[in-house]
């Protein structure tokens, strides 16, 4: 693997460690708030057409699957751009100098 290749991929796993955390840290302190107020707020009347709505998990569930199609079918476009274009890419292989 090239070494360019290699830090890229050193790079990400560095952000998502730190995005776990952080949404770590979120998820905490909001779940912490909720308990606090959880009586202190009254209870709100039903709304009779919530009931036909999705629940929150249903609408982030849907959303997020959707997002998956959609990368992947971006990620499918761009590798057959690439395979359609490799025709016209010349490239002459550089070697890289060993110490």
């Amino acid at each position: 693997m090239a070494a360019t290749l290699e830090y890229a991929l050193a790079s990400q796993e560095r952000v998502l460690t730190a995005l776990r955390q952080s949404q770590t840290a979120v998820v905490d302190v909001v779940g912490t708030w909720a308990k606090a107020v959880e009586n202190a707020s009254p209870d709100i009347p039903a709304i009779p057409v919530a009931a036909a709505m999705p629940s929150m998990d249903e609408l982030v569930t849907n959303t997020y699957e959707f997002a998956g199609k959609m990368l992947e079918a971006q990620r499918q476009f761009t590798a057959e751009l690439v395979a359609a274009a490799a025709p016209a890419i010349k490239t002459t292989p550089v070697e890289v100098p060993t110490a």
